[in-house]
């Protein structure tokens, strides 16, 4: 026959009920996610802010190109150009101040049907706005 195989084992001590274990991994998964989407949508943000100021600073160029390629040989359609380009390059305060001086003597050559060639006041006054421009880009 067979021995008794429970007597060479120690006797059974009380089971105790499982223990609850907090399980935070879901939340620990969804923090991971929304942290990781928050920063790829500061990198991204800082990332098109760059891109719109360097595409800005190429615009500020080419407009500048335009003020400086200006014929004064038909005062019309010079003054209009002056007046498109000036006002948009016009961003901080000096250069809104002299674009305010400069656009009243623009408005004597824009809206005749015949104009005479341009006075040599006005002439100095956008030499010395393009210049500002010049110096500011």
């Amino acid at each position: 026959m067979r021995p008794d195989i429970n007597s060479t084992l120690p006797p059974i001590k009380e089971i105790k009920p499982m223990v609850e274990i907090p399980d935070m991994s879901l939340w620990l998964y969804w923090g991971v996610i929304v942290l990781a989407v928050i920063i790829l949508a500061v990198a991204l943000y800082f990332l098109i802010k760059k891109l719109w100021g360097i595409r800005r600073e190429n615009r500020a160029k080419a407009w500048l190109e335009a003020l400086h390629r200006i014929e004064w040989s038909d005062p019309k359609r010079a003054a209009y150009q002056a007046t498109k380009y000036g006002r948009l390059l016009a961003t901080d305060e000096r250069r809104k101040e002299l674009f305010s001086q400069l656009l009243p003597l623009l408005e004597r050559y824009k809206y005749r049907k015949e104009v005479g060639p341009v006075d040599e006041e006005t002439l100095k006054r956008f030499e010395l706005y393009r210049n500002v421009c010049d110096e500011s880009l």
